[in-house]
């Protein structure tokens, strides 16, 4: 059984893969939180989901925030006996080149993300992840990674927005009815959602512009679906898309690796 762990800077998710998904949780991120403190809540969480930690012989981490890699990976090796793979960290092989100026620059949930989407679609693709920052990934129709965007998250910006004018509140983001709002409430979720999308649509306009216009678009994160719901621009909605890319450099990554349960 493979513990695959991703931490982003807002969640730390951990999922269970025994041929198939077997659990998935959700913690958030705390760069202060130790292995004992990962194990008491991953531990309870796996006994209410009826799964025996025992079976766990292989562990990859991939992770955005650097200092939670000693303790995730200090959590394999005492409760789990396994040797954690660290995407980003350590000499794995992949089936993707990274075709960019600075190829360690590039954030290992980003890479996981292209290694999965080109594995399921084989075609040139851009994926889209609502996190904390919103990207943009390319991949090419070799499958070679040639870069991407960086835009800031939704929740980001919402939260600048409060921050910076005294009188507005914090709001649910959803899709407003109308564009224009008729109270606070609803020209702030207005503004946010018609934002985005206006920011999705240029962004992968311009994506395409210059590559081609060919090109898969695959979304995942958060708010993955409710920004896909409405757009035609977005062809895929992949909730797991980062755990299947761990599963499946963990599956190129293993047996040279000689990760076993002792």
């Amino acid at each position: 059984m493979l513990l695959a762990i991703d931490v982003g800077n807002t969640h730390t998710v951990f999922a269970l893969y025994n041929d198939t998904l077997d659990g998935v949780w959700r913690m958030a991120t705390d760069c202060h939180r130790t292995e004992d403190e990962y194990a008491a809540q991953l531990l309870l969480l796996m006994q209410q989901a009826g799964i025996n930690a025992a079976n766990i012989n292989g562990a990859i981490l991939s992770s955005v925030v650097p200092d939670t890699i000693f303790p995730l990976r200090q959590l394999c090796s005492k409760y789990f006996n396994t040797q954690a793979l660290v995407v980003g960290k350590d000499a794995l092989k992949l089936d993707m080149r990274v075709i960019i100026d600075t190829p360690s620059e590039l954030g290992a949930d980003r890479l996981v993300n292209a290694v999965a989407a080109w594995h399921s679609h084989k075609q040139a693709l851009i994926v889209i992840d609502f996190g904390t920052a919103t990207t943009f990934d390319v991949v090419n129709a070799q499958g070679d990674y040639i870069g991407g965007v960086i835009a800031p998250g939704v929740n980001v910006s919402l939260e600048a927005l409060q921050k910076a004018a005294a009188k507005l509140h914090g709001i649910v983001i959803r899709q407003p009815e109308k564009v224009i709002g008729t109270c606070t409430t609803s020209a702030m979720q207005s503004g946010i959602y018609h934002g985005y999308m206006g920011l999705i649509e240029g962004i992968l306009s311009g994506i395409k512009r210059e590559y081609g216009h060919n090109m898969k678009v695959v979304a995942t994160g958060g708010l993955a679906d409710l920004f896909a719901r409405d757009s035609t621009v977005i062809d895929e909605v992949d909730s797991n898309l980062t755990m299947r890319g761990l599963q499946l450099i963990y599956q190129q990554n293993s047996a040279s690796a000689q990760i076993r349960r002792a």
